[in-house]
């Protein structure tokens, strides 16, 4: 899942620059039931991206509680005891994260990404380190092998996790180049692997980023590659369907997500990305935001699931019937999109950030749409707006705020509904109730960046 930073989000880099004490927790022998419950306490925690003394990147976890993030609180870089690699400048350690218990042991871990990583075969050559999970954080790290080590692969561009073969034991999908590479698991401590399968569509496919989920039904992950489509007559974007598998992966169909003529060169289109059952019959639909599409207008296509993989497609943009403001240019619709259950009805509802919409007069003031889900699928029929002119929203509507350049959507209070985190100047939380995403008690959210709430 990509996990995306903004310059307004390192700037609320929470204090503390070793592990604190914090009180013992012991995990059971089952696998974490959270990937990103790092003590094995029972509850989801945060990992952020954060700056290191030497530039060369971060990661910050915010230790979770029963009402939210909590106090205790660690950094680990290149420089922690027991991680492999030198703290060094422009390595962006940290930059791309994914959890899951990668050797079963009951603690979440985190693979974190270091793309800009030299190594033997040149510059940016790449690398992806997990770090352990334990009952007092993470600690220590171990590098996983490179398998198409060169100049420029950027290894760990991004990652997914997932069960796709269905034995129990969690997976991880690593954009390397313009390949994937999906090591088995468990992962060991030691650095070795079980199998690593390769998945390269054509050579003018260059994968950007992964979605990893549940589509047809069954008990295996499957997962969706977005990439550019790069010849010299058209740049396009595409999203590729890989069907999970007891003995292999199997490639499957694609969608076009987006297109446009050019003169060829990546331009990396797709974009955010995550798979839930929004119309609540089983199967895991594809939601991907491409905030590029027609002059930045931006649009979110739905691929809905079936028993064969995904089937119908549908497209959602401001023009879409129902839904709040009209699409212009510029405006970035589908910078961000998170699922959730917003208003606990048992269907998977759409957060959609539109960072850059005009308001008011104010440029790059940014909103949020909330797409309920219901047996038909998504459609703009009772969709929310929310911006900082909405009543009950805290602060001020401003010039460059980009509300919605990074949204999620999680129960962090255990209610039932899910609640809506928005980045911007200063990032907020809008609860989740009933009736869907409320600003009755609305809170500006500064304990951790929203990049921190992994989806």
């Amino acid at each position: 899942m990509r996990t995306l930073t903004t310059a307004t989000l390192a700037s609320l880099l929470v204090a503390g620059l070793t592990p604190l004490a914090l009180p013992a927790a012991a995990a059971s022998a089952a696998p974490a039931k959270h990937g990103d419950d790092f003590n094995g306490d029972g509850y989801r925690d945060y990992a952020y991206s954060s700056f290191s003394a030497r530039g060369g990147g971060g990661v910050t976890v915010v230790f979770g509680t029963a009402t939210g993030p909590g106090s205790a609180q660690q950094r680990i870089t290149q420089a922690s005891p027991g991680v492999p690699g030198a703290d060094e400048a422009d390595d962006m350690f940290g930059e791309v994260r994914a959890a899951a218990d990668f050797d079963g042991d009951g603690y979440g871990d985190l693979a974190v990404a270091a793309t800009g990583e030299n190594g033997s075969h040149g510059a940016d050559q790449g690398a992806v380190t997990i770090l352990w999970g334990s009952a007092s954080g993470l600690s220590k790290g171990t590098t996983l092998p490179n398998k198409n080590p060169g100049a420029n692969n950027y290894m760990g561009k991004d990652l997914a996790t997932g069960d796709f073969n269905g034995d129990g034991k969690q997976d991880l999908a690593v954009i390397n180049e313009s390949m994937t590479y999906v090591y088995r698991g468990p992962l060991k401590r030691s650095g070795t692997t079980s199998t690593v399968t390769k998945l390269d569509k054509t050579t003018s496919f260059y994968a950007t980023a992964l979605i990893s989920g549940k589509v047809n039904g069954d008990k295996k992950s499957d997962l969706a590659i977005i990439g550019d489509v790069v010849s010299p007559e058209k740049i396009a974007s595409d999203v590729w369907f890989i069907k999970g598998g007891a003995s292999s992966l199997t490639p499957g169909k694609s969608l076009r997500l987006e297109s446009e003529s050019g003169n060829g060169g990546s331009s990396e289109r797709g974009g955010d990305g995550v798979i839930a059952d929004f119309d609540k019959d089983g199967y895991g639909d594809i939601a991907i935001g491409t905030s590029l599409y027609s002059k930045h207008k931006g649009r979110v296509s739905i691929w809905y699931g079936a028993s064969g993989g995904p089937s119908r497609s549908a497209r959602l943009t401001q023009s879409t019937s129902g839904v709040a403001g009209s699409p212009e240019n510029y405006d970035e619709f589908g910078s961000s999109v998170s699922a959730g259950d917003v208003n606990g009805d048992g269907y998977a509802d759409l957060a959609v950030g539109v960072r850059d919409e005009e308001i008011d007069g104010k440029e790059h003031a940014g909103g949020v749409h909330v797409f309920k889900g219901r047996a038909s699928g998504l459609s703009g029929a009772g969709s929310q707006w929310f911006a900082r002119n909405t009543a009950g929203v805290p602060g001020p509507l401003t010039d460059y705020d980009q509300f919605g350049g990074l949204v999620r959507l999680r129960d962090a209070d255990g209610d039932g509904t899910a609640d809506l985190y928005v980045s911007a100047a200063n990032s907020l939380r809008l609860p989740g109730s009933p009736s869907g995403i409320t600003t009755a008690g609305a809170t500006e959210f500064d304990a951790v960046p929203i990049d921190g709430l992994l989806q």
